[in-house]
């Protein structure tokens, strides 16, 4: 299985839309045997979407996601979920330990608006 989550710095990026990283993990009987960052580029929701699903990812782990992502996400067969923060690693762990906190209505609706990270954090305050 190959997980994905947004990234930034070790954590959780907070916007699926606006991440400039992925950190790519390769997992076989429940556990991680390899890494990699994966540089998203300038890409929109659904270029993004088809980079992970490229590279064979099945489950993608992020803070904030919108409803248009969501769907692309659903469209190539890549499950999601949101609402997750903190140290990207200890994140996937939790996940294989079956303990990952996460916000299944997890969404950013805040897209139609000014959105260049002034003030917005998705995943948390007004961005669920």
């Amino acid at each position: 299985m190959k997980i994905a989550v947004t990234y930034d710095n070790g954590q959780v990026f907070q916007h699926f839309g606006h991440t400039e990283q992925f950190k790519l993990y390769d997992v076989e009987d429940n556990k991680i045997v390899g890494t990699e960052i994966l540089d998203s580029g300038d890409f929109g929701h659904e270029s993004l979407t088809v980079l992970l699903r490229q590279k064979g990812v099945e489950l993608l782990l992020c803070g904030g996601i919108g409803g248009g992502a969501q769907n692309a996400l659903a469209s190539a067969g890549i499950r999601h979920l949101g609402g997750c923060s903190g140290d990207a690693d200890a994140a996937v762990e939790a996940y294989l330990n079956g303990t990952l906190q996460y916000d299944p209505n997890a969404t950013c609706s805040d897209h139609e608006h000014h959105h260049h990270g002034e003030g917005h954090s998705c995943g948390s305050g007004s961005c669920h």
